[in-house]
């Protein structure tokens, strides 16, 4: 093990904040491992979730993340190993992987051989870890997972976790571990957890989604760090769910029955005093009743705050003016369509006169800039559409300056939208060309690629084959070459794209 990754390792825990007296020590240990570097996974309240609440069972959990340079680690022979006690992944009987979506698969991979650990469940036998994933990916399409996991927990895994482990620990301490002691965890979790989806026992039928208990809610972060995006911020959930119902959206109000409210006092006790930085998460943050009242509060209490979310709809003077108070430098919301016609088809309730007056609050409060978020290649979307947009946003840069962050659509299981094409690489990358020239001088806009969005989408759509194809893109360098290379060899990638043009 390289004495240089150690130390690297040892400073960024030396400079987290930790809440509590975390679970050090004891016979029951996990390795939970974020398939992204340290920076992302430590902006992930649920992974932080997980994390905490496996320690507060007693068990020890102990946290690795995809490194930065993982080229280091191959040329100096070291094993990935956890942040807390620099353990070898591959040493504990159990790892836990948390994946948010969909092209994280990669990253989860890549992990895996890291650790010394086969990737594919049927290389694997009795002496490896009993491989266990979760996260975001869950709650749309887990099945590109299934050839890598022993079992997925799908949906909120609050409850769950502790299921899942008291099954996996049960096995274990038995006299003489069973060489097929991984088979009898797999049918024990299918038999008594609802939501576990074990692709052995389960084929491609999945189970349900876990909704956790309200009065577990919320989510908190125990540990800080100054090494992330989110700077030093403690993340709180201020609610869970959606009221809403954006056809595109996976966190719509038909998951796990809607929203569900974390009241304004018990987030307001949980907030540690000495926190300057709190970060407020939730799929619509902005919809909580209190939410006004909340950020007023923190805002007096010297703290920035931060929302996950904020929708058009929701600002009004007193609100922006809080955010103003509580460290914001810019308004940033979103409308998702390119016109009002394709608002009006996702059942997205931004209007125009909501981003109008979002501009103008930009303004009366003196914010450096309006950032909007937006779709692009949204079914049956022309060129008026994007022709409407450059015009509209035109008039909003007048107002105030102006961002746009534009993504192009990505349709997603378990949506009203599930199973339509993607755009086509061309098609969106052209009129976001477009889209450039109408406003150049006047907005800007960034966009995310095209290409990578297509993958994202067959990935979305896909199943098992579509999993192991990214295990060989990973093999082949990892390249979107290797990606689209790996998918076009698969049938039904093939009949996909009779939909799509994505040449």
């Amino acid at each position: 093990m390289s004495r240089e990754l150690r130390e690297q390792v040892r400073a960024l825990v030396t400079d987290e904040v930790t809440i509590g007296d975390p679970q050090r020590d004891g016979p029951e240990r996990v390795a939970l491992v974020y398939p992204s570097p340290y920076r992302t996974g430590m902006s992930s309240l649920g992974f932080l979730q997980i994390h905490r609440l496996i320690q507060s069972r007693g068990r020890v959990s102990e946290r690795a993340f995809l490194p930065d340079d993982p080229d280091e680690y191959r040329r100096t022979s070291t094993a990935l190993f956890t942040f807390e006690h620099q353990r070898p992944v591959r040493d504990f009987p159990a790892v836990l992987l948390s994946v948010a979506y969909e092209i994280e698969i990669a990253g989860m991979i890549e992990v895996l051989e890291l650790a010394g650990i086969p990737p594919l469940a049927k290389d694997r036998d009795a002496r490896h870890p009993f491989i266990l994933m979760g996260g975001p990916l869950t709650f749309s399409n887990p099945l590109p997972l299934a050839p890598y996991a022993d079992a997925v927990l799908m949906g909120e895994a609050d409850e769950t976790i502790h299921e899942a482990l008291d099954v996996i620990f049960a096995h274990l301490k038995t006299p003489k571990r069973a060489a097929d002691w991984k088979t009898c965890v797999m049918r024990a979790m299918a038999d008594t957890i609802p939501s576990a989806f074990v692709p052995e026992l389960h084929g491609d039928t999945m189970p349900d989604i876990a909704k956790c208990a309200l009065e577990l809610l919320p989510a908190w972060a125990a540990i800080r760090t100054p090494h992330t995006e989110l700077r030093d911020m403690f993340l709180v959930e201020a609610e869970r769910g959606c009221s809403r119902g954006c056809t595109y959206c996976v966190m719509r109000r038909s998951t796990n029955g809607g929203m569900r409210i974390v009241p304004m006092e018990t987030l307001l006790e949980l907030i540690p005093m000495d926190a300057k930085r709190v970060g407020l998460v939730g799929a619509a943050v902005s919809d909580h009743p209190k939410i006004v009242e909340i950020v007023e509060t923190l805002a007096d209490r010297g703290c920035e705050v931060g929302l996950s979310s904020l929708r058009p709809d929701r600002l009004n003077d007193r609100f922006v003016g809080a955010l103003k108070r509580a460290g914001a430098r810019n308004l940033t919301t979103a409308s998702d369509g390119a016109s009002q016609r394709l608002r009006d088809q996702i059942q997205r309730k931004a209007g125009e006169r909501h981003i109008h007056r979002a501009a103008e609050l930009t303004r009366t409060h003196r914010l450096e800039r309006l950032k909007l978020y937006m779709m692009m290649g949204l079914p049956s979307e022309e060129l008026a559409d994007i022709d409407e947009l450059i015009g509209f946003v035109t008039e909003i840069s007048a107002i105030a300056p102006l961002s746009l962050g534009i993504a192009p659509f990505v349709s997603k299981r378990n949506t009203p939208m599930d199973g339509l094409p993607f755009a086509g690489i061309k098609v969106v990358e052209e009129r976001l060309e477009r889209l450039r020239r109408g406003v150049k001088g006047r907005v800007d806009v960034r966009g995310t690629s095209a290409r990578w969005a297509w993958v994202e989408w067959v990935l979305a759509q896909g199943g098992r084959a579509e999993g192991l194809a990214v295990l060989e893109a990973v093999k082949n360098g990892g390249k979107f070459a290797a990606w689209k290379k790996a998918f076009d060899a698969l049938p039904s990638t093939r009949e996909r794209r009779q939909l799509s043009v994505v040449a």
